[in-house]
């Protein structure tokens, strides 16, 4: 039996990440990832003959600057620019209007009282969103026996929520728990921005505009920074494949083994410690450590199985929200489509067909019994625009994350696809007159479609919604948010531990962190 330091299971950007921590700490370590490709949901693939796109993460605004710098990935062939990319809200009477800079820098297109009022929210959310960020870029605190540095931690954070002042203190305790709508009321008017903003909270959740704690997602949305600027956003050369594969060469200059089409179907577990894994060909590969960049569900209750762990931890895990209500859409076009209102340079940027918060909301509605709505919400992007490599000489891609799409569908997706793709591509017609004409090929993936191809249990790309009770120190769940498990030397490093979602790096980077402090 071949034995290594450490395997991580799943080639997921998160796994590759921490497996190149271990690496360049000097563990020799293996990493499986059970299809023919690594980089999970952060992969760049053909959908089309001579047509690629990023497969489901389409959009970087929250790669963790110490992945970047720790795994020199600039020198491993990440590009990124982080300029003045532009998310542009499209409405109904084709009047867009454009955020520039890093989320709204400066607005184009709205009232000079709208912009003010804007500038000050935007001040206001930053500010909120910096009080949580420490927490989101680290292991999260052990509330019933804190070290030193999370006691540290904490009194930094209690020492920046005082120097908000009185007043912005006080906002930020009662905004914290709130729906962004009722926010969104506080200070602005415009509908089409009002639709983005409430677009943007609930994006790859099961939440509308209305629903509690909807603002938490604006607040780890603008946690997120690229290049330094926080709320910046980039669409990677190469598609988001580009970003994996600069962390894979990372990987491998460190000396991790990297093994693709290796399924794992069991992780050993010897007197409650990891012993290894056994492959699905019967082959078995030691190490005292195991890292799992899979859903924490699938490592236990299909991997480790139940007998290893206590029923309280496999009740938890079993009560994790995650059934996915997304859907994304791939397009390969005869031409650049052209959207009513929209300048030419700002369709390399993000459009967003949301009229108004109110329309988010209504779009929500449905999904809370198991159909989707026939005017649904999405955010659009034309990669091909900033890197004409994906695409044929004058021809495009557009990818488009569409909410919202039950896990779920009551009529069943085999009738519901055809439907959901239908009422989309009406969305887009309204916005973009003639695109139908020019699709010369389609894609359409359901939550089932992406549980089944990225092995995601409920389709839902976080691996657990992020919501207040399954973020921090409840993510996976309470009493496990430290990376480590019930199971001695198994640790968790993927989007279902903390903090979640999103091609940042930190499951991975923390995890790596955790394991190295721990085993000296």
């Amino acid at each position: 039996m071949t034995s290594y330091d450490a395997i991580v299971v799943g080639g997921g950007h998160n796994g590759l990440v921490a497996a190149t921590l271990l690496a360049k700490a000097g563990r020799k370590v293996i990493v499986l990832e059970a299809a023919d490709a690594i980089g999970g949901a952060a992969r760049t693939e053909a959908f089309a003959p001579g047509f690629r796109v990023s497969a489901l993460a389409h959009v970087l605004n929250r790669l963790h600057p110490d992945v970047v710098r720790d795994l020199d990935l600039a020198r491993h062939g990440l590009s990124l620019d982080a300029g003045d990319m532009p998310t542009v809200a499209l409405a109904e009477d084709g009047e867009a209007l454009v955020m520039h800079g890093a989320y709204g820098e400066r607005l184009a297109g709205a009232s000079a009282a709208e912009a003010e009022a804007w500038s000050g929210l935007r001040a206001q959310l930053f500010r909120y969103a910096g009080i949580l960020k420490p927490f989101l870029a680290r292991r999260p605190p052990d509330l019933a026996g804190l070290s030193m540095g999370e006691t540290a931690s904490l009194a930094k954070a209690g020492l920046a929520l005082r120097r908000l002042g009185r007043e912005d203190m006080r906002d930020f305790l009662r905004m914290l728990l709130m729906n962004v709508t009722d926010v969104l009321d506080e200070h602005l008017e415009d509908r089409r921005l009002r639709g983005l903003i409430a677009f943007d909270a609930v994006l790859g959740s099961h939440l509308g505009p209305r629903s509690p704690t909807s603002l938490l997602g604006l607040y780890y949305r603008l946690a997120g920074e690229i290049g330094g600027r926080p709320g910046a956003q980039a669409l990677p050369k190469g598609g988001m494949g580009a970003v994996t594969a600069a962390i894979a060469a990372a990987a491998t200059a460190a000396g991790v083994i990297i093994r693709t089409g290796a399924i794992v179907a069991r992780i050993g577990v010897d007197r409650g410690r990891a012993t290894g894994v056994t492959l699905a060909d019967g082959e078995e590969i030691g190490a005292a450590t195991v890292v799992s960049g899979i859903n924490p569900r699938t490592t236990f209750l299909e991997l480790v199985g139940t007998r290893a762990v206590d029923t309280g931890f496999v009740r938890k895990l079993g009560n994790i929200r995650m059934k996915g209500d997304a859907a994304k859409l791939h397009l390969a076009l005869d031409r650049l489509p052209a959207f009513r209102g929209v300048p030419a340079d700002a369709l390399k940027g993000r459009l967003v067909i949301a009229p108004s918060d109110e329309h988010v909301e209504r779009a929500f509605n449905p999904s809370k019994y198991g159909a989707f709505s026939p005017e649904p919400v999405m955010e659009i992007t034309i990669p091909s625009l900033s890197d004409p490599s994906l695409a044929p000489a004058g021809a495009h891609v557009l990818s488009a994350v569409v909410q919202y799409a039950p896990y779920q569908l009551k009529e069943g997706w085999e009738a519901g696809r055809p439907k959901l793709q239908a009422a989309i591509l009406a969305r887009l017609e309204a916005h973009a007159p003639g695109i139908g004409r020019s699709v010369l090929h389609s894609e359409l993936l359901t939550p089932a479609d992406i549980e089944r191809r990225y092995r995601m249990p409920g389709g839902h790309w976080h691996h657990g919604e992020l919501q207040a009770d399954q973020m921090l120190m409840s993510r996976p769940v309470a009493g496990w948010s430290g990376y480590d498990t019930p199971v001695d030397g198994l640790f968790l490093c993927g989007a279902g531990s903390h903090p979640g979602g999103g091609v940042s790096g930190a499951p991975g980077l923390n995890a790596a962190r955790t394991i190295l402090a721990r085993r000296g």
